[in-house]
């Protein structure tokens, strides 16, 4: 016959054994039922069972009990200031009945529900952080034996691997509801995305023939209000562009047209396009490229959009009398576009963020400088298509470097992460 001491020893080895176990269970409902399993037959009791504290009513309720209990009486409300589970959790301490009978501490509502009788009874608290969810109890110590204290040991272990799962169960539930509800969102702006720039078009483009029509028959007293009118449309035209961009690409209705570019050839035409906002900016454009033409493969339209997008971020965001410069490089396998500006520059804690759709640096920048956030973006994606990509550096006050990469094959984009930039 095995001692107390041996007893109790291998009790603790295999409650070691099922707190391995049940570390390896991410299912809730399987480790709660694994827990009160293991609860009855470490203590040697009839039944045990896990309580939680519902805040709505404001009572204990099961939410782990034998098999033997119906739905219906697992949804029995247990009231905190009429029972041994409501005591242990009020109290946050453990309680352990072994003259139950006449206790009237015992809610008796469950004994007559699940026509029993309860003579022995242990309960210890569900702490998460120092402070209680629940209560995992144990009835009817078997052989008219006596709760010990190895048995609250023994049932506060198993509580506090409860209490961990009911936590991570309320994270994970957490943050797949987050998930959805950045799903949606991501799915609301697509299809916002997708309407606007579709029922926009047609508005813009009967204002727009009209306002170029006016243009050659209206009194030059009015030249001025016209040209107004068409530059303003020319820019909405512009940001309805990028929605389609971005709609685009979200639905991969982007494909690319194959071709062998020039790259010296895409940058002066993209720096010829935004030489008139230059101007009016009393802003510097140059650019600086190999007097050998620089080739790769891919889609023209698609880099001089990416391109562009960059340039005129540049021009935007740089001060008065500032300048902005391209720089085009051949390197092995690649190309690299440098745009540099000596502009108002970025934040190190924005630096991140900037290609993202719709970011905006900072909210005074975004009156200032106008502008809708999709730019940077639409130009990440381009490159991306290709297999390039884009870095920025930055100084706040000082200017921003970004870099455009391209591998010259297609077939090399897989290669791009080598490259150092």
């Amino acid at each position: 016959m095995s001692s107390p001491s041996t007893d109790y020893t291998r009790r603790l080895e295999l409650l070691l054994e099922v707190c391995r176990n049940l570390r390896a269970n991410l299912d809730l409902d399987e480790l709660l039922a694994a827990i009160i399993d293991s609860a009855s037959s470490l203590t040697g009791s009839e039944s045990s069972s896990i309580l939680v504290y519902d805040k709505e009513s404001q009572c204990l309720r099961f939410a782990a009990a034998p098999f033997y209990i119906s739905e219906a009486q697992r949804g029995m409300p247990i009231p905190l200031d009429k029972s041994i589970a409501g005591l242990v959790y009020a109290n946050v301490q453990p309680m352990a009945l072994n003259r139950a009978a006449g206790d009237d501490r015992i809610y008796r509502a469950v004994d007559r529900e699940l026509n029993r009788v309860t003579r022995t009874l242990l309960a210890v608290p569900l702490i998460f952080k120092g402070k209680p969810i629940g209560v995992l109890e144990t009835i009817n110590k078997l052989h008219d034996a006596q709760y010990t204290e190895e048995d609250i040991t023994i049932l506060e272990t198993l509580a506090a691997q409860a209490a961990v799962a009911f936590e991570n169960h309320r994270l994970l539930e957490e943050s797949r509801l987050a998930y959805q509800q950045v799903i949606e969102l991501d799915r609301m702006k697509s299809d916002f995305i997708a309407i606007a720039s579709h029922e926009l078009r047609t508005p813009l483009g009967v204002i727009l023939g009209h306002a170029t029509f006016l243009q050659e028959v209206a009194p030059p007293e009015h030249a001025q209000d016209l040209e107004i009118i068409v530059k303003s449309s020319m820019r909405l035209k512009e940001i309805i562009e990028e929605f389609a961009n971005v709609d685009h690409f979200e639905h991969g209705l982007s494909r690319l047209r194959r071709s062998k570019v020039v790259i010296n050839q895409v940058v002066q035409e993209v720096v010829n396009s935004l030489k008139e906002m230059s101007i009016e900016r009393n802003i510097s454009l140059a650019v600086e490229a190999p007097k050998t033409a620089v080739t790769l493969e891919g889609d023209t339209a698609k880099i001089a959009m990416a391109l562009r997008e960059v340039v005129k971020n540049a021009l935007t965001f740089s001060n008065p009398g500032g300048q902005v410069k391209v720089k085009v490089e051949h390197i092995p396998g690649f190309v690299k576009i440098a745009i540099i500006d000596n502009g108002i520059g970025i934040p190190v804690n924005e630096q991140g963020k900037i290609f993202g759709r719709f970011y905006q640096v900072e909210k005074h920048l975004t009156r200032r400088h106008g502008g809708m956030g999709l730019g940077l973006s639409i130009a990440r994606d381009m490159l991306k298509i290709h297999g390039g990509k884009i870095t920025v550096e930055s100084v706040e006050g000082k200017g921003s470097r970004f870099i455009l990469l391209l591998p010259v094959k297609l077939s090399d984009a897989n290669a791009i992460d080598r490259v150092f930039l």
